[in-house]
């Protein structure tokens, strides 16, 4: 079988204003994410499929972020599968940190990646 390349973009090049999918642990989460973001971890994806399709009803594209790459590359896959325009951040949260994109926390506590 021949796999189509999965589409990937580089941390530096999402759009500040683009539709961020976070799917990494609760405590990944908590230690720093991208503003706005929307946050399934990977072990509740399918359970709440759902919500990532209404919030993505408009057919923006969906950026997926984990920490590395690894598990954003696998729902990626699933999503575009799905038919849904959707786009792996290569390096995850680690090279998002890296291009110097901000971090928040929900506590006000200084962000790092997890």
């Amino acid at each position: 079988m021949n796999f189509a390349p999965l589409p990937s973009v580089d941390a530096a090049a999402v759009p500040s204003d683009g539709f961020v999918l976070d799917v990494r642990e609760n405590d990944e989460w908590a230690a720093g994410h991208v503003e706005g973001a929307l946050h399934i971890p990977m072990s509740d994806f399918v359970g709440r499929f759902g919500e990532l399709t209404e919030a993505a009803e408009d057919g923006r594209r969906v950026h997926v972020m984990c920490r590395v790459g690894g598990r954003s590359a696998q729902v990626t896959q699933y999503l575009v599968q799905q038919g849904i325009d959707a786009v792996n951040i290569d390096g995850g949260m680690q090279a998002w940190d890296g291009a110097g994109r901000p971090m928040v926390t929900d506590n006000g506590m200084p962000a790092f990646v997890l």
